[in-house]
């Protein structure tokens, strides 16, 4: 279904940890349109400090947006619920950390997914429903326009603060792919009680690409967590992973995986 990565940098990135960190294992899921340009760094400082680290490439990500329309919400998950199983086999205790789509499918994976999580971190993600003009009409719109320019999807190019940066993401977006998702939310959220592991929920208050009250919506959700923190990256936008709050970022989740895991 997958063609070769385009995308310089949209590759997968995989790091088996050493010493008592070794035998936990982190999955870190990229959103959509976007690729693990945007979480490797993340990945990355997780592994350096000796975790075992999968970073998956969602199905359609990092090539093309035709690539991308060939797949679903399905797709996407399946993916990220093999990097769990990867990690499984030589983990005993499992964090999903997740981007926006990337959070929706951790938290997914935390209330109905089929091994159970020591703890998830969201980032940004999307459980409510989107009430821009052109998503209320996307039920219908996904059979006469294949592609939209991501703008006006509601989805702004390189949403960070930071200048320079690039994620990388695609500039259009397949309607059928981006509809598959926003099907799934009303099941999404109401699995969220149903999490029963330890939540940190990341949330950029001036975010143009996820509504920060998601961020709210996801905490007052999660009543059956074991605990929920919160964090507010403030001098960032959507991406705050890449953007002027990433070692902020970075620190707050390895305490919260360390705290966790008990490592």
């Amino acid at each position: 279904m997958d063609a070769r990565v385009t995308v310089p940098g949209a590759e997968p990135f995989s790091a088996r940890g050493s010493g008592p960190r070794g035998t936990v294992g982190v999955a870190v899921i990229h959103g959509f349109t976007a690729n693990p340009l945007g979480t490797r760094p993340l990945g990355m400082r997780l592994a350096a400090a000796g975790y075992s680290v999968e970073v998956p490439r969602l199905p359609g990500h990092g090539t093309t947006v035709r690539d991308l329309a060939r797949t679903r919400y399905a797709d996407w998950r399946g993916t990220a619920e093999h990097a769990v199983a990867t990690l499984a086999r030589g983990c005993d205790r499992i964090v999903v950390v997740g981007h926006s789509m990337g959070g929706t499918i951790a938290l997914d994976l935390a209330g109905a997914g089929p091994h159970p999580l020591a703890g998830v971190v969201t980032i940004n993600a999307l459980v409510l429903d989107r009430t821009e003009a052109l998503a209320r009409l996307a039920p219908v719109l996904q059979h006469v326009v294949p592609y939209v320019p991501r703008e006006a999807a509601g989805l702004p190019s390189d949403d960070l603060a930071k200048p320079g940066v690039e994620e990388h993401a695609y500039a259009w977006v397949s309607a059928r792919a981006a509809q598959s998702l926003v099907a799934e939310l009303p099941r999404i959220r109401a699995a969220l009680p149903a999490v029963t592991c330890p939540a940190l929920v990341v949330t950029s208050p001036e975010d143009h690409t996820v509504d920060p009250r998601n961020g709210d919506a996801i905490a007052e959700a999660l009543t059956g967590a074991a605990r929920i923190e919160r964090l507010a990256t403030r001098r960032s936008y959507h991406v705050p992973q890449l953007d002027y709050d990433a070692e902020l970022l970075e620190e707050r989740v390895l305490a919260f995986v360390a705290d966790v895991t008990g490592t």
